[in-house]
């Protein structure tokens, strides 16, 4: 039986196809578990695993939280904003700080690529990145390929377009390095300047046109435009862009009749996504989330409780 052999999860490209299996078919019991009315399993009772996010958000830590805690395993949430990082506390005090307590495992989410191979690194407890700059975001990846996968039945060759802010996108990457290793025709498309002038060394088509981009798709999957970056003008406003890029049901026409969509939220509407189909039965966000959780309790258990012949409830 395979098991999880990393120590940490630091990124989508460090991960076989067969280990990527191993923790979607893991997922699948943990949404049973989730769907339950009483949502709690002892298998990681007496572990403890801490959240540590330098960056806001609600979705990813929210859901490692729930995650550990219909685990039954102790989850701390460590608030950056009132800790002792803001009285100058270096990440490397504050890794040993967290260390001594006892946790067996730290999710953290940090503003500079490479910070959780960093604590990775330096720390005997078991690292999950939930996030680092505009490097990867692994768990996001697992949780849109587990959407897919239940949704189509395979992951197997598949077409999927990846819409908007390529060049600053973490959730771009990691989609790109797993659906890249069960041979899916992956294209990304956006203004010039959101498109990483390299980006098809990863074996991916690059496109300008939207309609372009999406005709004959499976999946599309549909990124945040991070209005924190308009500032530097790399496009002319948000109507521009919603005018070329924004997702609509019309727009769809051009994808597969099945086509699913995706976004990894939060969605700005009427930008990258109109309030039409994000509502609609082609879009799968919410079931993203709950999967989201099932993801999750599936890598925690791989990596604090066992292979997933031993999963008992």
């Amino acid at each position: 039986m395979l098991k999880f052999e990393h120590k940490d999860l630091l990124g989508m490209k460090q991960l076989s196809r067969e280990e990527i299996e191993l923790i979607l078919d893991t997922a699948v019991p943990m949404k049973d578990v989730i769907n339950r009315d009483i949502k709690k399993v002892p298998t990681l009772r007496g572990k403890a695993m801490v959240t540590v996010f330098y960056e806001n958000s609600t979705r990813t830590r929210t859901s490692f939280e729930i995650a550990g805690k219909y685990l039954s395993a102790d989850t701390v949430n460590l608030a950056v904003s009132t800790s002792s990082v803001q009285k100058g506390e270096s990440l490397r005090d504050t890794i040993k700080t967290i260390e001594v307590m006892g946790f067996d495992l730290m999710v953290v989410r940090h503003s500079m690529s490479g910070t959780p191979h960093y604590i990775g690194r330096n720390t005997s407890m078991r690292v999950i990145n939930a996030g680092d700059g505009t490097n990867e975001h692994p768990t996001q990846a697992l949780l849109d390929m587990f959407s897919i996968r239940e949704k189509k039945g395979t992951l197997e060759g598949l077409k999927v377009a990846l819409i908007g802010d390529i060049l600053h996108s973490r959730v771009a990457r990691s989609n790109i390095y797993g659906l890249s290793k069960f041979g899916c025709d992956i294209r990304v498309v956006g203004p010039s300047t959101l498109i990483p002038p390299d980006i098809e060394k990863l074996g991916v088509k690059s496109y300008y046109n939207l309609d372009q981009a999406i005709d004959g798709v499976d999946v599309i999957n549909v990124l945040r435009i991070q209005r924190e970056r308009q500032q530097t003008g790399l496009f002319p406003s948000l109507d521009e862009y919603a005018n070329l890029y924004m997702l609509t049901p019309d727009k769809l026409k051009r994808a597969n009749d099945d086509v699913m969509v995706l976004h990894p939220g939060p969605m700005n509407r009427g930008v990258e996504i109109s309030s039409a189909l994000a509502d609609s039965t082609m879009a799968v966000i919410n079931q993203q989330v709950t999967n989201g959780v099932a993801v999750r309790m599936a890598l925690l258990f791989l990596m604090m409780g066992g292979s997933r012949d031993e999963i008992t409830y």
